[in-house]
Order: C-alpha cells, then structure tokens, then sequence
C-alpha cells in the first residue's frame, strides 16, 4: 500500500500503512515530533500500537512537518493521513495543529514552560521529544523508567537488558521537554511525571486502591516499593494531645457516638472503566478462542531440579558461556527441545479447515512475556537446531527487544510450543491457556527448598512444580504424559542432556 502521496503545493501526506500482516488499523502511542520540526529521511515520527505489537514508523523524506492529522491515543485506519512534511521546506505552520484542536474542546492555556527548539527525534520507543546540547554527540542513551519495563515471564525483571547503541549526533532526551511538547500540541498544560514502579507494585496499588503519585518513593532511583504502598494504604497513627493541667470540672453528660460515615473508596471513585485495545484486545480474543477451541488437558508433576541448578552455577563459570545468561530457564528451554526430539507427535498443529494435523519438523519455541501492554510470546525460531551457547544468545536477545518494546509482529508468529515461567513471581504452579495455532505449553512454578527424600533420607533439595498443557485433539494422555516426565527426568538428571540429546 503506498503510505505518502504529495499536493501542488509541496505537502507530502504519509498514511498509515500495514505494519503487520492484515492489519486494519492502528492507535497512536506517541509523537516524537511537532509542528515546524525538520524531519530527514528514516526519521521516526511517530510509535503505533497495532493488535500484535508497539511500533515506530520512519517518515521517507526530508522536509518540515506541516500537521499532525491525529492526537495521541487515536485509532487510525490503515490508509489514512496521519501527518503531513512540507517538502519545499516552507515557512513553520502555528504550533496548534488541527490534532490538538481535535483532541479537546477547551481553549488553550497558554504554556509556562520554555519554548523547545524544533531539532530532529532520536528513533526510541522511551524518547519522546528531544533537546540538543553540546555533549549530545557522544551521551550514551538513557535506559527507559525501571517502571515501564516490561516484565519477561520467563525471566522475571531482574535481568538487565541490553543496552542500544544511540545513533550518530543523536539528541540527548529530555523527558520535561516532552511534556512542554504534548502541551503546546493538544492544547493542554504539561502532565505530571508517572510515578516509578515495577508492574507488580502497579497491580498491588490497582487492588489497593492507592493513587501511586501520592507516594512517597524509598526505593533506589525513586521507585517506589511495595512496603511504600502498604505504607499508604495504612492510616498514620493519630498522636493523642500533650496532657496539660487543668481545672477539674463536673462530667459531662454520656451521649451515644455519632454513627461512622460509610468510607469512600478509591479517592470518591467506585469504578474506573479502561478501554480495551491494541495488544491485550488481541489476546483477549486468540486466548478465548483457544480456551473454548482447543480441548485442554493440564499434567502436573513436581520434580528435584537441585543438580540442575549445580550445573547452571558451574556453566556461569564456563568461559564458553561468558557475556552470555545462564540461568534455570536455560535449561528448562534445553530440556523441553529434548522432550519434543524424544516425542516429536507432540510438535504439531490443528488444520481445522482441512480437517488435519499438521505435523511440524522444526521447534520455534515461544517464551511468554507480560508487558504493560499485555501479554505477548515472542519465539526462538529453529530453537531445535541451536546449541546451547547459540539457545543463551537467542534468550538474551528475546530479552532485550521485550523490555525495549521492540518485539515485532514476526516475532510472535510462527510458534510450535510454548514455555511459560510464572515462578518469577513466586507463585508454585498454574494451569496455562495453550497459545494459538500450538500444541502445548509448559509451566514453571518458583524453585525453592523443600524437604525431600534423597538417597533414603530426608533433606533440603531444591524443587520445583511443572505444568504442562497440552491440546487433547493432537496429544492424547499418554504422550502428553511422556513429554513432561521427559521434562522433569532431564532436570532431576541433567546429564540426561547428553544421553538423549
């Protein structure tokens, strides 16, 4: 589809183009630019959020932005002009576009913030206005809030992601800059900053009904914790008065206490209705498909991943894996490739159109990662034919391109099987939904010290619970039962790992 057309006037349109595989329309996350900017050819403009993933969309010429056709948070159709470049390089239009007039009805307030000079916008999704300065040539790019990072399953957010490269003569962001910007565009004074909090602490002040920007942070950095929120929601001791002398009086006649006031939860409001979009629209619909589409049968078993975990400490050391992640999940990815070699009906798929099961001679194995735009599951493509220091890169990368929200469509397509880690969160087991189009998903509960009889006696080992969900039209109890005693066997015995695989 042809994404710009120009006038006579010397105004190039750019259009919303497919940025998936069908896609019908796209909701506008952000712009990085504004009216009179000077924009170069593969300059990011704007980030979309279609029904698979966040993406940034690149302008194709040079030119000075004219209009932005849509403010933030607008669902566009494929196809329709959402900005328009000037060409010719012509005189800047009024900071006020027809977007900022568009997005409210209230008249403008006049901003108090400094005027930021138009100046080109580095290409991140954590960037959303620039400001040059002196050093900005060799500033190294600021990593996003610990607070939006998306949440990895399989790897919970203690890992470090990788960081990107800034570009050539890239601006330094100024986040207090990007408010001034969205301001002046939609005719609004700047926003507060979002509080800093990991997703966890975000749902736990959701349930709690605590106001996150009325907390005071004690985390490092000012994130705010969750002791900080339970802080909140507990009410300050009420100090009792000094006691003073005074003259002694009659007693005062008893009266009944005053009934208590009914307390008004959430700050006044009983309800908050969020609009259901983009990403986790998306899944809402494939996971219930799936739910009521695909006969599901979930197996449990609990195994000693004590030698597993021996071994993953040794291979940190292992200068064959250095500037690699080594951790459980690594292993536990290792170990289910082998189940499916061992077992390979289990790899396959359900062509209910033509009324067969699609046998598959390749493992792309699907991690599960919740973000704060909804769950996403990215995939390892080939993973079968990877060896294990290959299997560490190919996680690392997953890893990174999640927490920068970078994931692409292609990524999450195309997945066999299906690995998901919600021990991250402490939480032992689950019974996971199957992703679509794949034929099982393998849980991992937390991996902690139980007492367990080893060698005759009674002792602390580490263990953990696994959950495998497994699609009974294409795996009947038997199979579905080899592949997670496989699972486990090769974790209780990671030589295993060399025998069978």
């Amino acid at each position: 589809m042809t994404t710009m057309t120009e006038t006579a006037s010397g105004l190039r349109e750019f259009k919303m183009p497919d940025v998936g595989e069908g896609l019908t329309e796209a909701e506008i996350l952000k712009w990085y630019v504004q009216p009179g900017d000077t924009v170069t050819d593969g300059q990011v403009v704007c980030e979309v959020e279609t029904a698979k993933a966040a993406v940034e969309l690149p302008i194709p010429y040079d030119g000075v932005v004219h209009e932005l056709r849509f403010p933030e948070g607008t669902t566009v159709d494929v196809g329709q002009v959402i900005i328009t470049v000037d060409v010719a390089g012509g005189a800047a239009p009024p900071a006020t576009s027809e977007a900022g007039a568009a997005a409210t009805t209230a008249p403008a307030v006049p901003s108090t913030e400094p005027a930021v000079p138009s100046v080109p916008r580095v290409a991140s999704v954590a960037s959303v206005a620039s400001v040059p300065s002196a050093e900005s040539a060799a500033a190294p790019e600021e990593p996003a809030p610990e607070g939006r990072k998306p949440v990895l399953v399989g790897y919970g957010v203690s890992e470090a992601s990788t960081k990107r490269r800034p570009r050539r003569g890239a601006p330094v962001r100024r986040p207090e800059a990007a408010a001034a910007v969205q301001a002046e565009l939609n005719g609004h004074p700047a926003p507060a900053a979002r509080p800093l909090a990991k997703p966890p602490v975000r749902k736990l002040a959701k349930d709690l009904g605590v106001d996150l920007t009325a907390v005071t942070p004690s985390g490092p950095d000012g994130i705010i914790t969750r002791e900080d929120v339970h802080a909140a929601v507990t009410p300050a001791p009420v100090q009792e008065p000094e006691a003073t002398a005074t003259p002694v009086s009659p007693p005062a006649p008893v009266r009944a206490p005053a009934p208590a006031a009914a307390p008004v939860p959430y700050d006044g409001a009983r309800e908050t209705r969020v609009p259901v979009k983009g990403v986790r629209k998306a899944t809402a619909a494939v996971m219930v498909a799936s739910a009521f589409t695909a006969p599901h049968v979930t197996e449990f078993v609990t195994v000693d991943v004590t030698r597993t975990m021996k071994l993953v400490e040794e291979l940190k050391r292992d200068k064959d894996m250095q500037g690699l992640r080594v951790n459980p999940l690594l292993l536990i990815c290792k170990a289910l490739l082998v189940a499916v070699k061992r077992n390979p009906e289990v790899n396959a798929s359900w062509d209910d159109a033509a009324q067969e099961i699609v046998q598959k001679h390749y493992v792309n194995l699907g991690i599960a990662a919740a973000t704060p735009r909804g769950l996403i599951v990215p995939n390892i493509k080939d993973a079968h034919a990877r060896t294990l220091p290959q299997l560490a890169e190919a996680l690392g990368e997953l890893v990174a391109t999640a927490r920068e929200g970078r994931t692409s469509p292609a990524a999450m397509q195309g997945g066999t099987v299906t690995i998901t880690n919600v021990g991250v969160f402490g939480v032992d087991t689950g019974t996971p939904i199957i992703n679509p189009g794949e034929s099982a998903i393998l849980a991992v509960g937390s991996i902690k010290p139980q007492p367990w009889v080893h060698k005759g006696k009674v002792k602390p080992r580490q263990v953990t619970t696994l959950a495998l969900s497994f699609d009974h039209r294409l795996v009947d109890g038997e199979l579905g039962s080899r592949v997670l005693a496989d699972v486990a066997a090769v974790l209780e015995q990671p030589k295993r790992l060399i025998t069978w695989g």
